[in-house]
């Protein structure tokens, strides 16, 4: 489906990330185990954004019920996914391809089962006063938006964000190193930065860019939807379902339901709309305390695949894209790592 804050609100928000990552990890030995009702609990890396809906509605939709599995969730990021994933404390990594990658690159023996997200989700959001200075709305063409923040000063608070950011001013002959770039270490000072005018913009992943404009204090410039190099046609899988290699051998049937039911929920998400009931219930679960009309929003900026199944071709894409942003020194993926195995 392709359709498409205040620094209180925001700062709530990752303070809650954060709890429920301390919270998820304490006493959880990250162990499978089989309740007296035959249900196998496993427990999942997410990353609190708009990405996890998929996992979030096969368990809104009873898909995972069917496949007798229940769902413990781990809040981790970037840097504690794949460590997660090879201690156990996580049996299945909702993961970026950059993540995957790297992993990979490391030697790490982790194995994509599905993919469940297309493109990168991202929003570029200006000031009030950018916008009006130089005439941008959120219909402003994207060579138009690209040539305004040439000579800006542009806010992240992640390398990979700002390399995206990157990879759309360079196709529009903007050299991303003339800008003056702030290092901001979460979205919640991205906007506290944007508020008090020491940016003119920040880049980071939905919903955040699109809950400050809904909140009256900027406006979203670039999106995916704006910017092919975003989307899955240019940058490939947007998010995978990684295993690890030996888990995946020891215990194949619960690698099947689970990656059936995720496969059932992108389904879902690409044939419903995003105002759908069980979507948005599934949106409010995974992104609490976020507007309903942001929640539609933002879910409209992922192309949901009808199917999890990966290719070669998907992947090249994938890789080609996380090399051009400079993320992952080796970009390499085979097919020994990933695999359609265990999808319906």
């Amino acid at each position: 489906m392709r359709h498409h804050t205040s620094v209180r609100s925001v700062a709530m928000a990752s303070a809650a990330l954060l709890g429920a990552a301390l919270l998820s990890g304490c006493g959880n030995d990250g162990s499978t185990s089989v309740g007296s009702d035959g249900k196998t609990t496993v427990s999942v890396g997410v990353s609190g954004n708009v990405f996890d809906l998929s996992i979030r509605v096969a368990e809104e939709n009873g898909y995972f019920d069917k496949q007798n599995i229940k769902i413990k969730y781990v809040t981790l990021n970037a840097s504690t996914g794949a460590s997660g994933l090879q201690s156990g404390s996580v049996q299945f990594l909702n993961a970026s391809p950059t993540s995957f990658l790297a992993a990979l690159s490391k030697g790490l023996p982790q194995l994509s089962v599905a993919t469940n997200g297309g493109g990168n989700p991202l929003g570029v959001v200006v000031s009030d006063e950018f916008a009006k200075k130089h005439h941008l709305t959120s219909d402003t063409p994207a060579d138009q938006v690209a040539k305004a923040l040439a000579h800006s000063t542009a806010g992240a608070s992640s390398a990979n964000t700002k390399a995206e950011a990157g990879i759309f001013l360079k196709a529009h002959h903007v050299d991303p190193a003339k800008l003056k770039w702030v290092s901001l270490p979460n979205p919640a000072a991205d906007k506290a930065a944007l508020a008090k005018g020491e940016v003119d913009w920040f880049i980071t992943s939905e919903p955040i860019p699109l809950q400050v404009q809904n909140e009256g204090d900027g406006v979203v410039v670039a999106d995916p939807l704006k910017v092919p190099q975003w989307a899955f046609k240019d940058a490939g899988y947007g998010q995978a379902v990684v295993v690890q290699k030996s888990y995946a051998k020891a215990h194949t049937a619960t690698v099947k339901g689970f990656a059936t039911a995720v496969q059932q929920a992108t389904t879902y998400l690409a044939t419903h709309e995003s105002g759908d009931k069980a979507v948005l219930a599934a949106a409010r679960a995974t992104l609490p305390g976020v507007p309903d009309k942001v929640l539609s929003a933002s879910v409209a900026q992922v192309d949901w695949p009808r199917s999890a199944e990966q290719d070669e071709a998907g992947w090249k894409k994938t890789a080609e894209f996380v090399k051009d942003m400079g993320a992952v020194k080796d970009s390499s993926v085979t097919t020994d790592d990933w695999t359609n195995t265990y999808l319906p």
